[in-house]
């Protein structure tokens, strides 16, 4: 195994590559050098909760490497299109966590001469909320950042709410953790939630939920104090407006159908 194939399988444990797609880039290009199944079963468990870097890999089978990497590039233009469409003028859209699909099509909308600002989460404990509000306002794109106890204040003040996936299931949506409480404040609220996401995070197979290590949340913590540092959780079928992915907007049994 060469230590570059080391190296790509070290950051996507370590969330040094972090967002669906630069970790199935980066796994597609580990495996495109050393395209056997030991290191495609070393990929898969640097990330066991992605289902977009088994897929990419499967589809890399099929297709090639050019194909699987177009791939990326039309469906994000496809979403693009299709998130421009839902936001309405001078809304505010509340997000969380970090999602490349949902930043690239804010900024789409943007270029566009779409008129809205953004709420985000800060996101603890890694922070991810922060690289959506550099990314956006990189754009000149308005952003509010919010700490994550103060998200159903953003929610009750915005218009729509967007959210990556992790993992598309057949029930519903895992996505960092938060999502599904905030997408039940939503719900009670009367505010649409949607899925922007590729359709190749699907999984007709159950995705284990992750549990990332305890220094990230409490460094040398009291012994006698039990953390709990789970990184993902589900947002629930019936809480969910849409999924868009470059498939349409659909619902999760529509696009579940359409994936297969």
């Amino acid at each position: 195994m060469s230590k570059r194939v080391d190296k790509i399988i070290s950051d996507i444990k370590s969330v040094k590559i972090q967002g669906a797609r630069n970790i199935a880039k980066a796994a597609l290009l580990a495996y495109s050098s050393e395209p056997n199944e030991k290191t495609k079963e070393r990929l898969m468990l640097a990330r066991p909760t992605e289902p977009m870097l088994v897929n990419t890999l499967n589809k890399f089978k099929k297709i090639g490497f050019e194909k699987t990497l177009t791939h990326f590039d039309e469906a994000q233009e496809k979403i693009n299109k299709l998130v421009f469409g839902l936001i309405k003028e001078n809304s505010i859209i509340f997000t969380h966590c970090h999602s490349t699909n949902v930043a690239n099509a804010l900024i789409y909308a943007k270029k566009h001469g779409k008129k809205f600002e953004v709420y985000n989460t800060e996101t603890r404990p890694l922070f991810q909320g922060r690289k959506t509000s550099k990314e956006l306002a990189k754009a000149g794109i308005k952003v509010t950042g919010f700490i994550d106890s103060a998200a159903k204040i953003a929610i009750k003040k915005s218009n729509i709410i967007f959210f990556g996936a992790d993992a598309i299931l057949n029930h519903g949506v895992i996505n960092k953790i938060g999502s599904g409480m905030f997408a039940e404040i939503a719900f009670d609220l009367k505010k649409p939630v949607y899925i922007i996401a590729y359709s190749w995070k699907y999984s007709s197979v159950k995705v284990p939920i992750e549990s990332r290590a305890i220094a990230e949340i409490w460094d040398n913590a009291p012994k006698n104090i039990r953390l709990k540092n789970p990184a993902f959780e589900m947002i629930e079928e019936k809480y969910l407006q849409g999924i868009v992915s470059e498939l349409g907007v659909l619902p999760l049994q529509k696009f579940i159908h359409d994936s297969a």
